[in-house]
């Protein structure tokens, strides 16, 4: 085992990563398997850094009194040779010229070399705002770090031989030097503008890269039809697989269409409303923010009041039950075309306007996860109006006429116990969303990922059609339920909930205002972005107690429709599965942006979504 130059607590000179200036820290431990040090900033921010990064204080003052003690004798043998009596009065004005000379390059050179700093420590920002999750998402740290290295060996030679220069004082003539230095300068930028290109491509592709890209997008409609058709069946067991396909010409008609375009133009007009305030995004990689109108509450009460004046006058809502299907292929086959257009539109958008998981270069890829981040008409936001306003309250709608469809096939006065729990459970969801729609937009689908197929696909149909799933599975297969267990399943869903808000509500409040006195009980662990982890609270007890609240919600809202198949739980399956998959994507996201911040998270708070099993 190697020995180690500094002892824990020393204060040393630390290299920042990706520059050359070195600022002082003190040693907080050292990592005998990876030769680290973990050195503390005086800001707070803790870092692991390579011995080579590290220097002794001594070294760095040795440096300055070495220069200070050389510095008089050279000038006083200047002074000596300037005053010699051989020298005529030229050479005394020639010499004082060339003093002037000496000192305007010596003074140039900084310049330069300021400038070489400056370039560098933009970088290396440049890298840190690119990074992004859900709990703060980034890019590749491995990409950033590759690119500031890069410029720093293109620099290191001219580095070098202005030290030499400065060393030894050796010019060339003016007009050669500025000549020069136009073209370092040219040279240095257009470097520059490589790096930032390079470093925006998406490089980790997910769902499988082109081949999984490519199979979801005809995948994700198939699984929706699929779940539909077997819900309609006498008897939805996976063994009656695959349910008889209906006839082509009976999955669409052009007036549900028109029924579908009408809504969400309707939505639409609903959003654009001057009511409800504007609130500013968070910042984009270019440091700019966007400006949202929270009113999405306000369009779900104007909602229910058009429904409310459509039943007065007798319209029959269960119409959405005898075309079910026909709306569930409108509403892909709209979200077919939108994507399309989002992507047409995205290939005229500028480089800092992409998305930073969008822009692989790959048609399929950049199609299916969006390669946009903000698309917009004008100041309508496309991809944050879908992702509340059609889908959300759609389902709502849906489950409603659900509601009615049942009473009507089976002739009953009221709906069943099954059908309340379920349409008020999903009521509350719906409703918590759009009273705190303003944390959506710290989340990865404002922030992260562009607007593309998967994003408008599972807005506009897998949210509303797939969401009311057991709805749908409860009109033609009821289940009764007595009062004691529909109490049981309540006091299981009003768990789940106050587990999801709670911990959201720590999270945005935190993420928004650190230093807010309420929060003042909270802890955390500083990492080097300049976010803090919470180790307190939900997020102290897993990493994500978000999903938890979600799983055990989304298991409430199938327990009503019974057990005797399995189909009304395919929505707690495909959560879990999806919930997996975005924690695995946020654990890999936040090690790459937190660094040793996180590793320290995660031994504080070591499971990740249910407690003592995972």
């Amino acid at each position: 085992m190697p020995n180690r130059r500094f002892a824990d607590g020393e204060v040393v000179m630390g290299r920042w990563p990706g520059s050359v200036l070195y600022y002082e820290v003190q040693v907080a431990s050292y990592d005998d398997v990876s030769h680290l040090y973990t050195v503390k900033y005086k800001d707070g921010t803790e870092l692991a850094l390579k011995e080579s990064d590290i220097r002794s204080q001594s070294s760095f003052k040795h440096r300055k009194s070495q220069s200070s003690s050389s510095s008089p004798s050279r000038r006083s043998t200047s002074r000596s040779r300037s005053r010699s009596p051989g020298r005529p009065a030229k050479g005394r004005r020639r010499s004082s010229s060339q003093s002037r000379e000496h000192k305007d390059d010596k003074k140039k050179t900084i310049q330069e070399t300021n400038l070489a700093l400056l370039v560098l420590g933009f970088l290396f920002k440049l890298s840190e705002n690119n990074t992004r999750r859900y709990n703060g998402e980034p890019d590749s740290t491995e990409r950033n770090d590759t690119s500031c290295i890069i410029l720093e060996q293109k620099l290191k030679p001219d580095l070098e031989i202005e030290r030499v220069l400065e060393q030894y004082s050796l010019h060339p003539r003016k007009e050669e030097k500025k000549k020069e230095e136009r073209h370092s300068e040219k040279k240095f930028f257009e470097t520059i503008k490589t790096i930032e290109k390079a470093s925006s491509k998406t490089k980790e592709l997910e769902f499988g890269g082109r081949i999984g890209t490519f199979m979801l997008i005809f995948f994700l409609p198939a699984t929706v039809l699929y779940l539909l058709l077997m819900c309609k069946q006498d008897d939805p067991s996976l063994m009656n697989f695959p349910p008889p396909l209906p006839a082509l010409e009976s999955l669409w008609e052009v007036r549900v269409f028109g029924v579908f375009l009408l809504w969400f133009f309707l939505q639409a007009l609903f959003y654009l409303l001057p009511i409800g305030k504007v609130v500013e995004g968070l910042p984009l990689p270019n440091g700019r923010k966007l400006q949202y109108r929270i009113n999405g509450f306000y369009a779900f009460i104007l909602t229910a009041a058009a429904i409310g004046a459509l039943l007065y006058f007798q319209f029959e809502l269960h119409y959405l039950y005898d075309h079910f299907m026909q709306f569930a292929v409108s509403a892909a086959a709209f979200s077919m075309v939108l994507s399309i257009y989002l992507y047409i539109r995205s290939l005229k958008a500028p480089e800092e306007e992409l998305a930073p998981g969008g822009n692989s270069g790959y048609f399929v890829y950049d199609f299916f996860t969006g390669h946009e981040l903000n698309p917009r008409i004008g100041s309508f936001d496309l991809k944050y109006f879908c992702e509340l306003r059609p889908g959300l309250i759609g389902w709502v709608v849906i489950n409603l006429a659900m509601l009615f469809a049942e009473m009507k096939i089976h002739n009953q006065s009221m709906p069943s116990l099954s059908m309340i729990l379920v349409n008020s459970f999903q009521l509350l969801y719906v409703v918590d969303a759009l009273w705190n729609e303003e944390a959506i937009l710290t989340t990865m689908d404002i922030t992260h990922d562009g607007f593309g197929f998967m994003l408008a696909f599972g807005d506009l149909v897998w949210v509303p059609f797939v969401y009311s799933l057991q709805a749908f599975y409860l009109v033609g297969h009821p289940t009764a339920i007595s009062w004691p267990v529909a109490a049981a399943i309540t006091i299981l869903n009003c768990i789940g909930y106050y587990v999801f808000r709670s911990a959201n509500s720590q999270k945005n409040n935190f993420r928004r205002n650190p230093a807010d006195p309420r929060l003042a009980y909270l802890k955390f662990i500083p990492t080097a972005t300049g976010k803090g982890l919470l180790v307190t609270g939900w997020w102290g007890f897993v990493r994500h107690p978000n999903y938890l609240g979600d799983i055990i919600m989304a298991l409430a809202w199938s327990l009503p429709c019974g057990f005797n198949h399995i189909l009304p739980y395919f929505y707690v399956i495909y959560f879990i599965c999806l919930l997996v998959h975005r924690e695995a994507r946020d654990e890999h996201h936040c090690k790459q942006k937190y660094g040793v911040a996180w590793e320290r998270y995660c031994q504080r708070v070591p499971y990740r979504i249910f407690p003592y099993i995972y």
